[in-house]
């Protein structure tokens, strides 16, 4: 998987903001929301517990074939709806996480 930005024009055609399956594991310590099709890794988000309350986001990665797809917000999304049904907080370290959550006034419940 890339860290490397690529330009906007690259996602010309792609169906923005398609829903996704965004799938999740973890194990005592940590785990992660991620996407993948035909057993490749797409795009993930992983955490750590912090605590058996809380749980720290500390890292996404969005493959290029999802770039500008929406596929980032979608695994937040999905982090949210996670810490919502476990009665949990999040500390979004990752910068990307701690956008979309900051800029997003109903995630603000999670903080």
């Amino acid at each position: 998987m890339s860290n490397i930005k690529t330009p906007n024009k690259i996602n010309r055609g792609k169906n923005i903001n398609q829903l996704m399956n965004v799938l999740h594991k973890e194990d005592v310590t940590k785990g992660q929301f991620y996407i993948e099709k035909e057993g490749k890794l797409l795009a993930e988000m992983t955490y750590v517990w912090a605590g058996d309350r809380r749980i720290i986001i500390d890292h996404t990665d969005v493959h290029d074939e999802l770039r500008g797809t929406g596929a980032g917000k979608q695994l937040v999304a999905k982090a949210v709806d996670f810490a919502r049904a476990e009665n949990i907080k999040i500390l979004p370290l990752c910068p990307f996480a701690k956008s979309v959550i900051n800029k997003t006034k109903e995630y603000h419940d999670i903080l």
